[in-house]
């Protein structure tokens, strides 16, 4: 194959003399993606929350997690690229993997950001065929399920993501982006990112519909739940899978099947 340069989303040019063949993924969304374009062969180190597929990490190298990393044990497995992103990893990270080898950096905000990113990966692993197939699949499920959820009601959503200090999905990020999707009005999109509140705050939202805690990055249980209803008892609170809701790639297929029995049940 002939030398082939591309873009990432932060607007990095890299340039291959070759198709990568040894990858570490640091950002577990996005191991999973490669795993379902065909390149599991190709993965020589994931984080210790690569979890999916399963029993993926019994099988490969665990470089550490998300926010820190062995430099060691990564330049020891002599990859040829680093898959990163902007949210999930540190800027220090990025920094000192760039002194091993290419760092690839995702920004994933919108579906559309999704889709592009399952669009170059195809092209960087010489796997376009099996990306384009994702792609058309999503295409056509998000078609699907903007049909179901055109006549459901709008929503008011508070979202949960940690406790101690709580924090909530604001707006640009991709829960954010899901929300909407989902016809949820995220009343903390006035705010950007992830930001702390306090509880009282919650009191002062007029007609709140829904509390949703996430199971991660913080596990909210029934506990939290209970607690919850001492600050919006006339809310309906509800725990939610929080790979559903943030984690992109291809989880958005199965997060599209898992949008439409939450609704069912509401």
């Amino acid at each position: 194959m002939e030398q082939y340069s591309l873009i990432d989303n932060i607007g990095i040019l890299h340039t291959f003399d070759k198709v990568p063949q040894r990858i570490i993924s640091l950002v577990p969304s996005q191991t999973e993606l490669l795993v379902d374009l065909g390149l599991e062969s190709k993965i020589v180190g994931i984080t210790k929350f690569c979890i999916h597929p399963e029993k993926l990490i019994t099988k490969k190298a665990i470089v550490g997690g998300t926010k820190k990393v062995d430099y060691n044990k990564i330049k020891a497995l002599t990859p040829d690229i680093v898959i990163c992103n902007k949210e999930e990893n540190t800027l220090e990270i990025v920094e000192n993997l760039r002194l091993i080898c290419s760092v690839w950096v995702t920004d994933i905000v919108t579906i559309e950001d999704n889709l592009k990113m399952i669009s170059d990966f195809g092209h960087l692993f010489d796997c376009t065929r099996e990306a384009q197939q994702w792609n058309a699949s999503l295409v056509f499920a998000l078609s699907d399920f903007k049909q179901f959820i055109d006549r459901k009601p709008i929503r008011k959503v508070a979202y949960f993501i940690w406790k101690n200090p709580y924090m909530v999905a604001g707006s640009n990020n991709f829960i954010n982006e899901l929300l909407q999707l989902n016809r949820f009005e995220n009343v903390f999109a006035n705010l950007s990112r992830y930001p702390v509140i306090d509880l009282q705050e919650i009191n002062t939202v007029d007609d709140l519909d829904l509390v949703l805690l996430s199971s991660e990055p913080y596990p909210f249980k029934e506990k939290e739940a209970l607690e919850m209803t001492h600050f919006c008892s006339l809310s309906n609170i509800i725990l939610v899978d929080g790979e559903m809701f943030s984690w992109h790639g291809s989880r958005l297929l199965k997060a599209l099947d898992y949008f439409k029995k939450l609704h069912q049940n509401l």
